[in-house]
């Protein structure tokens, strides 16, 4: 086994992963930061305009996330994501007012689909068998090739789910990326469904615990510290050249490279990466949430999408969101706040808020964007690729990201053996 150092440019998600399964089998590791924070896109900072601490962005795990749970479980942040016995999804038409609540059995057998009061209002147990057809997808077929857009169990479930899981329309949405979602959750019963909930946020579940672990296993950590070029010899990495210098790499050293596609691109000649991108757009109210509303609701017929309920905040999540890059803030933040007010039963004027626009949040996760996903291993011997933009079988998500750092970092390892 190599004892040289890996280098991983980019603290977000995929590299602290990387660096968190290369430390905990012995590497030596130094991260490289552009920025003065880890984390990424999903990190959690002090918002003036609301006087708290926020994420800035609204992501959910599932039980049924292994690489996310291993990771966690590592770095010892598995005890801050609140954990219920049972998976229930809170459904609300803002159109119609009606709610229900989605209750997977726990069971691979979904018995479930026969209830009426487990299933969606409107919908037939046959409605869920032909889900299954996802599963079969190929390469270039979308959702709707796959499964009937004018059913309810469409509008009422797959269309919010599917269009947070691949932040694109499902009408554009790859087939084959959503048969992976179902897949790993639904297709693996309620037990790997449970929604898990980042209470005090994601920064201090995800991130702080694994930066204290790597500091405490001897990884350096350098922000601030942007990559400006990597130059390539005799079919490997030489040298990574920083704004305040280049460091020589040795033989048994090796590189992750963690950081966004377009960023990638930039660095490593003929790499094919994604080249279309989908904001999403959450905002955030200063109220506490009523006692009984649900942690999470998903929302139809409406503006809002997601709404989250944490203790001192409400917050909202807008998925495939480029209509909203231009719009004027004040606007947007009361038109979403009606919504919220009725959806909450809440009788109150506009609280302090704020809008939070990712305008590149992920890849466009269409048959022709995932095609154009590379793998993680390149043709130089010691470079390898991490993110959620690689091919990892998964949309853009917290689980694709991580478990591209794990891969990333055990083929690093697997190169010197």
């Amino acid at each position: 086994m190599s004892n040289g150092t890996v280098h991983i440019v980019g603290a977000g998600l995929a590299g602290l992963s990387a660096a968190v399964t290369l430390v905990n089998r012995g590497r030596k590791v130094v991260i490289h930061e552009l920025a003065r924070h880890a984390g990424g896109r999903c990190r959690s900072y002090f918002e003036p305009a609301l006087g708290m601490m926020i994420d800035n962005g609204n992501h959910l795990l599932l039980s049924g996330n292994d690489s996310a749970l291993r990771y966690l479980k590592v770095v010892g942040g598995r005890g801050l994501l609140d954990d219920p016995k049972h998976a229930e999804f809170a459904f609300c038409d803002f159109a119609s007012g009606e709610r229900w609540t989605l209750r997977p059995n726990d069971g691979r057998l979904p018995w479930w689909i026969l209830s009426k009061s487990r299933r969606v209002p409107g919908t037939r147990a046959i409605d869920y068998v032909r889900l299954g057809n996802l599963l079969q997808a190929k390469d270039g077929d979308t959702v709707t090739d796959r499964i009937d857009s004018g059913s309810a169990v469409f509008a009422r479930l797959m269309q919010p789910v599917l269009l947070a899981a691949l932040n694109c329309e499902p009408s554009e949405g790859s087939a084959k990326l959503a048969g992976a979602v179902v897949r790993e959750t639904l297709g693996r019963g309620g037990k790997a469904c449970r929604p898990l909930f980042a209470a005090n946020g994601l920064g201090p579940a995800l991130v702080d615990p694994a930066l204290s672990f790597l500091g405490k296993r001897g990884a350096e950590l350098r922000f601030d510290h942007p990559l400006r070029a990597i130059e390539f010899a005799d079919g490997r990495v030489g040298a990574l050249q920083f704004g305040d210098g280049t460091i020589e790499l040795k033989g048994n050293d090796d590189v992750v490279l963690a950081v966004p596609g377009w960023v990638a691109r930039t660095l490593v000649p003929d790499i094919v990466v994604p080249t279309e991108y989908r904001a999403i757009c959450n905002v955030h109210f200063a109220i506490a949430p009523p006692a009984n509303l649900p942690k999470i609701t998903g929302i139809v017929n409406a503006t809002t999408e997601w709404l989250f309920a944490f203790d001192n905040r409400l917050s909202v999540t807008i998925s495939s969101a480029d209509r909203f890059n231009e719009a004027e803030r004040e606007p947007l933040a009361r038109q979403v706040w009606t919504e919220v007010a009725k959806i909450a039963r809440l009788d109150a004027e506009l609280p302090s808020w704020q809008i939070v626009k990712e305008r590149r949040a992920t890849f466009a996760a269409t048959p022709g964007q995932n095609a154009l996903r590379p793998k993680a291993r390149t043709r130089w011997k010691n470079l390898v690729l991490a993110g959620d933009w690689t091919d990892t079988g998964l949309p853009a998500t917290i689980e694709g990201a991580l478990r591209s750092g794990e891969g990333a970092a055990k083929l690093a390892m697997s190169a010197h053996i």
